[in-house]
């Protein structure tokens, strides 16, 4: 098979005392996501859709939150690693599409930067990268801004080009 879509999401609750990460970007906020690691929820949804398409479970199986190794640890590391095992299977990624769903804070301003580092981790041009955002309209636990959610879709090829 040459090709391979998979999606991911993932959600996160609003803590104080945190910063918050999307994207592999700090961005200012009163408080950041709960989480094992930097809980960044749009990489953790990036690296199960990169997962789903490789048929190989989720994040969870290969850095739990019971593992005191990923305590903290920076997702863009966690990406990293995921996207050694799609090169490792023979696929690179074609292309990236995620959604990030927020009340607060408003990132419209920080989307590039968050397709900057994905393309960076993931061998890619920037145009191949796309980042969306869009509230709850005030519904339900998103609406009341107790936390983030994302998802990605993500399209892996069959690598054929020449090993360096």
């Amino acid at each position: 098979m040459t090709e391979r879509i998979g999606i991911g999401y993932d959600v996160h609750r609003f803590v104080k005392g945190r910063k918050l990460f999307l994207g592999g970007v700090e961005i200012p906020h009163a408080k950041g996501l709960e989480g094992h690691s930097d809980a960044d929820a749009v990489l953790h949804a990036l690296c199960d859709a990169i997962l789903g398409a490789l048929g190989k479970g989720d994040i969870g199986e290969y850095f739990p939150d019971t593992d005191p190794r990923y305590k903290g640890i920076s997702s863009l590391e966690l990406l990293q690693k995921i996207y050694q095992m799609a090169t490792a299977a023979g696929y690179r990624v074609a292309n990236v599409d995620t959604i990030i769903i927020a009340q607060e804070p408003n990132i419209k301003n920080y989307k590039k930067q968050m397709g900057v580092h994905i393309a960076r981790i993931l061998s890619l041009k920037e145009e191949r990268v796309n980042i969306k955002a869009t509230t709850h309209e005030g519904l339900g636990c998103i609406g009341r801004a107790e936390g983030i959610a994302a998802q990605a879709a993500v399209l892996l090829v069959q690598d054929k080009r020449p090993k360096r």
